[in-house]
């Protein structure tokens, strides 16, 4: 009988109040010890809490490698998709990570267990002409200053959403064309950030100081003077998208796609990109290099006479369509 078949005994509550009592201890340590933000210490709770209700009242440390295979088997049949197992189960490992440090439990039954294939979906970005009818427009008034200077640093540096609404004004160094960054884990760097979003951002950073009640430490402040949300910036993006004649969903990780794609296709520098964006494997910047492959892909098939098809001895104007296999 599996380690969570078997039947419920009269301590079971009990198990039930350790088990949550260890899933609360270790919620502390993600926020305090390893300081992660509250969004994310939120998906850690979700995630475990899901292995919990899973595992019914068996105790934590007493599952085994065909328990969570099994747990995986029966996400999957629910129509939880790939990349949500992964999720999980990288959230279940760094639980019983920290249940063997700091709970002396011996065994981590996750260890060496994948998540089903996930299909590769590359991320959408904007065309250099889509981005720059974004972009260049005259802004009048206070706050479609603050939107203008938001989104040229959006596309100039590549932030986060989270990374942009975190800003404070001393973060911009205007002498050195940078912008200090804190991202995920609370790592920082410093992006480069190009001469019209420098523009931009002096143009609002005087328009600034006509908001009342300012919070001093926030870069991009909503018209009562407090930090910007980040929800507020994506309706705000998607609202000025609507009125530049762009009918695709821009949001905030449009942007940030874009500013990957357009500078790896301009580049070349992988290694580059993967440091203004803040990546810390170099495995999850290469997704942008099949965005290049694909632009690189429609040049060729456009523009080489072995590429086209050919009637009548001649090139036709058409392409042949690509498999997508290689």
């Amino acid at each position: 009988m599996s380690s969570v078949e078997r039947p419920a005994s009269h301590g079971a509550p009990e198990r039930s109040g350790e088990r949550h009592a260890l899933l609360t201890q270790y919620l502390g340590h993600l926020a305090h010890e390893r300081r992660l933000s509250a969004n994310t210490v939120s998906a850690y709770a979700r995630d475990i809490e899901s292995l919990l209700e899973l595992s019914k009242e068996a105790p934590i440390e007493k599952l085994l490698v065909h328990d969570i295979r099994r747990f995986v088997g029966q996400l999957h049949g629910k129509g939880l998709d790939a990349r949500s197992i992964a999720r999980r189960l990288s959230a279940w490992r760094g639980f019983y990570r920290y249940l063997a440090r700091d709970h002396g439990h011996t065994d981590n039954p996750c260890l060496g267990i994948r998540a089903p294939k996930a299909p590769k979906r590359l991320p959408h970005a904007l065309s250099p002409d889509e981005a720059s009818r974004l972009l260049e427009t005259h802004a009048e008034g206070v706050l479609a200053l603050r939107d203008k200077a938001m989104f040229e640093l959006f596309y100039s540096s590549g932030l986060r959403l989270s990374e942009l609404t975190g800003l404070s004004p001393a973060d911009v160094d205007h002498g050195d064309g940078t912008v200090r960054v804190t991202g995920k884990g609370s790592k920082t760097r410093i992006v480069p950030v190009g001469k019209q979003a420098l523009a931009a951002l002096s143009e609002w950073l005087t328009a600034r100081s006509q908001v009342p009640r300012l919070v001093p430490d926030a870069l991009f402040v909503n018209r009562f003077g407090g930090r910007l949300t980040p929800r507020s910036v994506q309706q705000r993006l998607k609202t000025w998208a609507l009125k530049q004649g762009i009918a695709t969903n821009v949001h905030p990780h449009v942007l940030r796609h874009s500013f990957a794609s357009h500078v790896l296709q301009s580049s070349g520098d992988l290694r580059a990109v993967q440091e203004m964006l803040g990546h810390a494997s170099i495995s999850t910047t290469q997704v942008y290099t099949h965005l290049d492959f694909q632009h690189l892909a429609k040049v060729y098939d456009a523009a080489h006479p072995r590429a086209r098809i050919k009637s009548g001895g001649g090139p036709a104007s058409a392409a042949p369509k690509r498999s997508g296999k290689g």
